[in-house]
């Protein structure tokens, strides 16, 4: 299980929204890259990072703040927002990042995903955003008539790395983990599901070593971290604890 520390990305600053609300964003740092660096020293092992500007439009907009990331820290870093063509797969790669995350461009174009995916094992990951059950995309401005379920059925076999799974009801609210729903997804399919939205405290991170999330392979863990809720260290330690007794 591997958690997550989210950093955000909105006009080149760290920040974090209320239900995926651009209008609701709290600054939480000026410089993505410090804040990047910090995750590290704290002992996290993986980074994700969003950038939402470029979810709406389509395209990268905080490229200078990714690469400046990608610089700063030797830990892996997965990267979703505006990722809509092979072309952008490939640059972001290119440049270093680990895992790129397809989310949109999974519901209109599956067979991005699926060539992709083949060209690039192990390194596409899908964002599947649920508002009600159903998928929202364009940065969650709109919502899909299709469930997760049905969208994460469509790459069984495509060697997707994983699917990230957001609650948007709970994203930013810090009412905890939809855990219910996450672990129903990953009873249901075969690609790791990774846990999204609403990251509270340190009961979630119990609740995902719990025998019952056992097929979960990690969670996202945003404004919990921000404002100290959850303590990055007891939070790591429990999971090092939990795999060193597997």
């Amino acid at each position: 299980m591997i958690l997550f520390p989210a950093i955000d990305l909105k006009n080149g600053q760290c920040v974090r929204l209320e239900q995926g609300d651009m209008a609701r964003a709290t600054v939480f740092n000026l410089e993505p890259a410090a804040q990047a660096q910090s995750f590290a020293a704290q002992g996290f092992e993986y980074l994700h990072v969003v950038d939402l500007d470029g979810a709406f439009a389509g395209r990268p907009m905080n490229a200078a703040a990714v690469e400046t990331m990608l610089e700063a820290v030797t830990i892996p870093v997965q990267l979703g927002g505006g990722i809509r063509d092979l072309a952008t797969v490939e640059a972001w790669l290119g440049k270093g990042v680990t895992r790129v995350i397809i989310g949109t461009a999974a519901v209109r174009d599956p067979e991005l995903v699926k060539g992709a995916a083949k060209k690039f094992p192990g390194r596409v990951a899908v964002g599947l955003d649920a508002r009600d059950g159903k998928v929202a995309v364009e940065g969650w401005a709109e919502t899909s008539q299709v469930t997760a379920l049905e969208i994460a059925r469509r790459f069984e076999d495509a060697g997707v790395a994983a699917i990230i799974f957001t609650d948007i009801a709970r994203d930013g609210l810090l009412k905890g983990l939809n855990l219910d729903a996450t672990i129903e997804l990953a009873g249901r399919i075969s690609i790791p599901v990774i846990a999204s939205g609403g990251f509270a405290s340190i009961e979630d991170v119990k609740a995902l070593l719990a025998p019952r999330a056992a097929k979960l392979a990690g969670a996202i863990a945003g404004r919990a971290l921000y404002d100290g809720r959850l303590d990055a260290a007891a939070a790591l330690a429990l999971i090092r604890s939990a795999r060193a007794a597997a």
